[in-house]
């Protein structure tokens, strides 16, 4: 069965914080791209200046060879301006998953939650069974309670079992 590939901009799966590393590396990535593009502009320029100087002088074969030269690095800043383009697309959409990603990681651990609550209530973490017992005894104390009025209720009324 062919595996499905995964965009780089999909985020699924991942934790809010280890998204937050691999989208700064593709903003890493998308400046370091950027520089790239902005020395190329400047060695274009070079180039075309130096074109502008071989045809004032005359010199057709170096013309020829300065505009072949600004050309292909032409070409090159087309493409990173692609890429960059690209890469600040994809840099959005993932920032636009974190706050889902960082929602998921914010569930509430039960268990976590009864400490928390035993703690809160005077009592120490592992004190568990103690208050089990509490609750039982709390819970037959009030049957018993209920048992003696019914009981007293009878008496008084003349009832016999």
């Amino acid at each position: 069965m062919p595996e499905i590939e995964q965009r780089p901009e999909n985020l699924a799966g991942m934790k809010a914080s280890d998204a937050r590393e691999y989208i700064a590396r593709f903003i890493t990535t998308l400046k370091l791209t950027d520089k790239k593009r902005e020395e190329l502009e400047a060695e274009i320029t070079k180039w075309k200046d130096r074109a502008e100087l071989a045809r004032s002088k005359s010199l057709p074969d170096l013309t020829a060879e300065a505009e072949k030269q600004a050309e292909a690095l032409e070409a090159r800043r087309r493409e990173l301006t692609a890429e960059s383009a690209e890469l600040k697309r994809q840099v959005e959409a993932m920032r636009k998953q974190i706050p889902g990603l960082a929602a998921r990681e914010r569930s509430i651990d039960p268990d976590l939650l009864e400490q928390e609550l035993l703690m809160a209530a005077g009592r120490m973490p592992g004190d568990e069974e103690k208050a089990a017992s509490e609750r039982t005894f709390a819970e037959m104390e009030k049957q018993s309670a209920a048992d003696s009025a019914l009981a007293e209720l009878k008496a008084r009324m003349g009832i016999k079992e």
